[in-house]
């Protein structure tokens, strides 16, 4: 079965007040997140936008039944860390603050992407092997 290469997810699923999710909320909506890991079967690739959604990620995962490394990866923009057949690869937020500040630009931004793209190309199971990537500006 040929791998769907975005599939997307979310640590929090609704728009919180001054866009600042609580840990009431990371907790409610966890259960969702860890559904979606069991489901996505042929995973490999994930993208997380900041150090939150990596340790609301990693807590999924280890909870729908992965093994997470110790010690626990470590955030790092564009950095990349192996969760058996998954590589987990770390973004910082697109957020206001981020950009505005740049502390994440666009190419920062289009460079992980770009990264992901590869790993999918480069694994036998998933990815559109041989399929040139377009970059849209």
């Amino acid at each position: 079965m040929p791998r769907a290469p975005w599939p997307i997810a979310a640590a929090v699923r609704c728009a919180p007040p001054a866009n600042r999710p609580s840990r009431q909320e990371f907790a409610r909506c966890q259960p969702y997140l860890e559904s979606e890991i069991r489901l996505l079967r042929n995973l490999s690739v994930v993208v997380v936008l900041g150090q939150v959604v990596m340790d609301r990620f990693l807590r999924a995962w280890q909870a729908a039944g992965h093994t997470v490394p110790k010690p626990k990866p470590s955030f790092g923009h564009g950095r990349t860390s192996a969760l058996g057949s998954v590589t987990l690869l770390a973004s910082y937020h697109p957020s206001q603050r981020n950009t505005q500040t740049g502390l994440l630009t666009e190419e920062m931004f289009d460079a992980v992407f770009h990264q992901a793209r590869i790993i999918l190309d480069a694994d036998p199971v998933g990815g559109a092997r041989g399929t040139p990537t377009k970059r849209r500006r």
